[in-house]
């Protein structure tokens, strides 16, 4: 039985500080380019304040909130992970989001 190889992904990204999660993300799979409907990314990071309002910002992991349409199942855990290892990790404090519902 053959191993079958991982995929090749190359992560493309435009999104800069202080907007870090509002730029356009670009995966390539093995040469097939899927474009990222735009504010697909969540920082894992927060912000909070202290009592004298001091904000204290924490980054952590992207999630993908969004993906393209018809985009494989199966890809998406890995492409998760080169987003992470691509993109610096950030948080501006400026979006509120929910918890859950991302990759």
């Amino acid at each position: 039985m053959k191993k079958k190889k991982d995929p090749v992904i190359k992560i493309k990204y435009d999104g800069a500080y202080p907007n870090l999660c509002s730029g356009t993300l670009v995966a390539t799979i093995n040469k097939k380019r899927w474009v990222f409907p735009g504010y697909c990314l969540r920082s894992g990071g927060s912000v909070t304040f202290d009592e004298e309002w001091s904000e204290q910002v924490d980054q952590g992991p992207w999630s993908i909130c969004d993906w393209p349409e018809d985009f494989p199942e199966d890809l998406k855990e890995a492409v998760a992970r080169a987003v992470n290892d691509t993109i610096t990790e950030g948080c501006c404090g400026g979006c509120a989001h929910p918890p859950g519902g991302c990759v």
